[in-house]
């Protein structure tokens, strides 16, 4: 299993900032609790199925399920 980020380097920049601007929380989300802050618990989630390969919600970040 290996989590790197979205190949989109625009994408990542775009993330990043609006990171940034949030304060660290999710910018694909409207509330601001700790379940959406970066790394949010949905991807947390998914990180630890091990059945589970793809983006997490805002695609800053990739799971892949090589090593």
């Amino acid at each position: 299993m290996k989590v790197r980020f979205n190949e989109n380097q625009e994408i990542v920049n775009a993330i990043k900032e609006g990171l940034e601007k949030t304060g660290g929380y999710c910018p694909c989300r409207i509330e601001r609790t700790e379940e959406n802050k970066c790394m949010c618990k949905e991807f947390r989630d998914q990180i630890a199925d091990p059945e589970f390969e793809g983006y997490c919600h805002c695609m800053l970040y990739y799971k892949s399920l090589e090593d």
